[in-house]
């Protein structure tokens, strides 16, 4: 070694914190290539006796570098915590894997405990997952508490055997009465996509003990959400979600507000730039009024959500105590649309709260979107979840069948029944009779967009005849009263379909809005003032219609009636 490489390594070696049984080489630069050139460092490691936590981040190190430290780690069974992140620059790929095989033999052959492992910015590719394959399996990752992967570069393959070696670490460590339970994992910028998520949700189901989960840029679509946010339920303590930068879309929006029903502990969700969109923030809004408690930030920035979604959204957060910061940057609210939310804020003494909105996007266009997330391959959504565990009242994410219905057998639908369904008349409906009330059976929370059509087709036969009218509103107010008095992620579910089907919210995808008459207008002025229709039912539906009030223009004294009525029932409330 020249002599100047070895003053540079005694000068950064005089660096060296050691406290607490912490030794740390961290960001000195060192570029160790073999045993000679880390003896120095090896000496120190020998003689801290209650070595707990190695700091080797910002060196680079060599399979040479790596063995020599191995030896002497092989002595050190105190050590519980791992600093390894960027470790590798400018060494070959090839090298990485045998690196850390050494490393980590070194740490099971001191019978070591680890609580936490840190190899980001490691760009080791799946070879590289597999060079700590064997470390993550064995008894030294039983007590594993924290695990960050940020950029590694792992790809489909390396999430897969990651998963694997994490499923049998909790098989064994299960065997020893003492399941895995990881609280940290972080594996940002990964290029995971849906097989890699898919890989990794069975695993963090299997463990249920994730406090953080930090997944952002990993090329993960709807179908690699959905498989994510079945596991995310089954882990009650979650308290960070990080997806951001994956592509949520409709389907993977509406499934993760489905999980956070049940996720009371939540503090920080991050689904920026995730493609929410309107009727995916309108879901969680729906989430953030029934539940959430302790919510401290929400982030759904550059989701292409428009201005009334997203004042849908404000309204949501206004009995959130412990709200310390909301983003909607860089959505389509338009110019007015972000004054107006600023303003809604304020109103509510909580404008401190919402961060900037200066990278807004602009109202959106008036032609429909073409949505090629939301256009794959159905055969591809199934197959990527046929094997999930199916929860119950999943929501129906497309014009067709529910995913998942787990309530009773329907009852078999009666010949006029049917025939008043498949084509809707006034005559029809009379001749039903007392049969009427019985629609609701035909209609399920879960399914929200036969529901909204089965509300639109009655109340488009709407007339001033009394005896039609009264049938009218008798059918309207059984079918809304059972799709109303569900959860809030339901009815909100519903409501934003059926705005979208009246042309008052921009939807995704290729739903058919209907021609509106004006009777359809003045059945929901007559739902809005029944006691089914809470107040918050209203808020929303006065706030989508004020805002797109040029498609009721066809029916503006039917619209003018039910403006007028929801603001009566918005009103009251106050």
């Amino acid at each position: 070694m020249a002599s100047d490489d070895i003053a540079q390594l005694a000068d950064a070696l005089s660096k060296t914190h050691v406290g607490d049984g912490e030794l740390s080489y961290k960001g000195l630069g060192l570029k160790l290539d073999d045993e000679e050139s880390v003896k120095d460092l090896v000496r120190e490691i020998e003689q801290c006796q209650d070595l707990r936590a190695l700091r080797l981040e910002g060196n680079t190190l060599g399979v040479e570098a790596a063995r020599g430290i191995a030896k002497v780690l092989e002595s050190k069974d105190q050590l519980q915590r791992c600093f390894w992140s960027d470790m590798f620059t400018g060494r070959l790929r090839s090298e990485i894997p045998t690196a850390l095989r050494s490393l980590g033999s070194a740490v099971m052959c001191a019978g070591a405990r680890l609580t936490e492992l840190d190899l980001s910015d490691n760009a080791f590719g799946p070879d590289g997952v597999k060079g700590i394959e064997q470390l993550l399996k064995s008894p030294s990752c039983h007590t594993l508490r924290v695990l960050k992967l940020n950029n590694c570069g792992m790809g489909i393959g390396g999430g897969k055997i990651l998963a694997d070696a994490l499923t049998e670490c909790h098989r064994q460590s299960s065997a020893h009465g003492a399941p895995l339970k990881l609280r940290v994992f972080i594996a940002g910028r990964n290029r995971l996509e849906n097989e890699g998520a898919n890989a990794l949700a069975k695993a963090f189901q299997l463990m249920g003990s994730l406090e953080e989960v930090h997944m952002p840029q990993n090329g993960i679509n709807h179908a690699g959400v959905i498989a994510l946010a079945s596991a995310m339920r089954h882990n009650p303590e979650l308290r960070v979600l990080n997806f951001n930068d994956n592509t949520f879309t409709k389907k993977g929006t509406l499934a993760m507000a489905q999980a956070l029903r049940h996720l009371r502990n939540i503090q920080v969700i991050n689904f920026g730039d995730c493609l929410v969109r309107s009727e995916g923030a309108i879901a969680l809004a729906a989430v953030l009024r029934e539940g959430l408690p302790i919510l401290r930030e929400l982030n759904v920035s550059f989701g292409e959500i428009t201005e009334a979604a997203a004042l849908v959204v404000a309204q949501a957060i206004m009995d959130k105590p412990h709200m310390e910061k909301v983003d909607l940057n860089g959505n389509c609210l338009g110019e007015e649309g972000c004054e107006a939310l600023r303003e809604a804020m304020e109103n509510m003494d909580k404008g401190d709260l919402l961060a900037s909105l200066s990278d807004d996007e602009g109202e959106p266009d008036d032609e429909d979107e073409e949505d090629d997330e939301d256009n794959e391959s159905e055969d591809d959504d199934e197959s990527d979840n046929s094997n999930e565990d199916k929860e119950d009242g999943e929501i129906s994410t497309g014009n067709g069948s529910p995913r998942k219905d787990d309530s009773p057998e329907k009852p078999q639908i009666p010949a006029e029944m049917a025939s008043f369904l498949s084509c809707p008349s006034a005559e029809k409906l009379l001749q039903l009779g007392e049969m009427r009330t019985n629609l609701k059976q035909h209609v399920d929370a879960s399914d929200p967009h036969k529901a909204a059509d089965v509300v639109l087709k009655i109340a488009s036969l709407y007339s001033e005849d009394p005896e039609t009218k009264t049938a009218v509103f008798e059918s309207i107010d059984a079918v809304l009263k059972k799709i109303l008095s569900g959860s809030d992620l339901h009815s909100y579910c519903f409501l934003s379909t059926l705005l979208v089907m009246m042309g008052l919210l921009k939807g995704e995808g290729k739903m058919k809005k209907v021609s509106l008459v004006p009777g359809q207008l003045l059945c929901l002025e007559h739902a809005v003032q029944q006691e089914y229709f809470h107040h918050h039912h209203a808020s929303t539906l006065h706030t989508v219609m004020n805002k797109n009030s040029d498609a009721l223009k066809s029916c503006s004294s039917a619209a003018e009636r039910l403006s007028s009525a929801l603001k009566k029932k918005c009103n009251d409330q106050h």
